[in-house]
């Protein structure tokens, strides 16, 4: 799903922060003939993401390196299950391990929460999205990790797609204006969204012809007057603080989508370890 030159650019860049002009450490210590293998393994409960980046932070350093992989993106692993193997020269290896780790942790993170937070209203007609509250530089990644996880994907970019928000509404002076100026000039396969902070702005926003409309953190009751309210005219999104113990409820309001800043901006990361492979002389 990503583009192998945003991914090899985010890796080079990361490389090029990490090593500076050389693995000091491993030049001293390590021959530079030798060679290692090293095994990564699930430490804990994880759905799995960014295992193919990994890979691609090895491959990028040490071209001459062997990599086997056990998992896929999207797979769930418990605790000791074994998620692939890289063999090559030591010190280009050790070099980049953190690196990859970072990587790997990182967006298996991203995808181990989202996972939890699909789960939570599996049966209801909400889907989970995104945001685009993303560690700057590397969204795309994150935005993969998501999908991975089990939710979809909200706005790339600002130029995926028309959302009309508060400051957007406040300079134009009303939903209508904003909509207005909005629909003479979008390209005919866009749609646009408009938040509302309230249930006057979600009439506004239906009657100027809105097509989806983000509901910005309403009750649980107003998200209820407003799905009425809509009546299955445009999709509704629901937004604003939404947690773990908040989403299910949010769903049962009939909202369409319910999106979630957290899963990209808070999930922590999860604990993979990576150890040189002792083999038996």
């Amino acid at each position: 799903m990503i583009d192998s030159l945003i991914v090899d650019d985010v890796i080079d860049r990361a490389l090029a922060e990490d090593i500076g002009f050389g693995d000091l450490t491993s030049e001293l210590v390590i021959p530079a003939d030798a060679r290692a293998e090293l095994a990564l393994k699930a430490r804990q409960d994880i759905v799995v993401a960014g295992i193919e980046v990994a890979a691609r932070v090895f491959r990028r350093h040490v071209p001459e390196c062997g990599v086997e992989l056990r998992v896929k993106d999207g797979d769930r692993v418990s605790p000791g299950a074994a998620m692939g193997r890289v063999e090559g020269p030591a010190r280009g290896l050790l070099a980049v391990e953190r690196t990859a780790l970072n990587f790997l942790q990182h967006l298996s993170g991203i995808a181990t929460l989202t996972a939890q937070y699909a789960a939570r209203i599996a049966g209801t007609r909400a889907v989970l999205i995104d945001t685009r509250k993303t560690t700057p530089g590397l969204r795309a990644l994150e935005k993969h990790a998501v999908q991975a996880g089990g939710a979809r994907n909200h706005r790339l970019r600002l130029d995926d797609g028309v959302l009309i928000k508060d400051n957007h509404i406040s300079v134009c002076g009303s939903v209508r204006v904003a909509l207005e100026r909005a629909r003479a000039g979008i390209p005919v396969l866009t749609r646009i969204e408009v938040e509302c902070d309230t249930l006057e702005q979600v009439r506004e926003a239906l009657d100027a012809g809105a097509d989806m409309i983000l509901l910005d953190n309403m009750s649980l009751d107003e998200l209820r007057r407003a799905v009425a309210l809509s009546g299955g005219r445009v999709p509704l999104e629901a937004s604003g603080g939404v947690r773990l113990e908040t989403i299910r409820a949010i769903a049962e309001t009939g909202v369409d989508f319910i999106s979630v800043g957290r899963i990209t901006q808070s999930a922590p990361a999860v604990d993979i370890g990576l150890d040189a492979v002792i083999k038996a002389k």
